[in-house]
């Protein structure tokens, strides 16, 4: 296991960018990326840079998401 509490985070973040929960539309999941990025920032574990790039890659797979489904799952 990873000691390194920064790196934790970031590979639990990224673990949800790309397996949502099951039951998650594409709006909860975009939130939830939100709030774990927000978590991560407020913690110090990234600075605002870090948390724009987050947020960013957060809005592309909510983009894509729901491009052509109608913002289904």
């Amino acid at each position: 296991m990873n000691d390194d509490p920064k790196q934790e985070a970031l590979a639990a973040w990224y673990k949800l960018l790309r397996q949502p929960g099951i039951r998650m539309d594409s709006e909860e999941h975009y939130d939830e990326l939100l709030k774990a990025a927000d978590d991560m920032e407020r913690a110090g574990f990234i600075n605002a840079s870090e948390w724009r790039v987050l947020v960013r890659e957060a809005g592309v797979a909510f983009a894509q998401s729901i491009q052509g489904i109608g913002g289904g799952t």
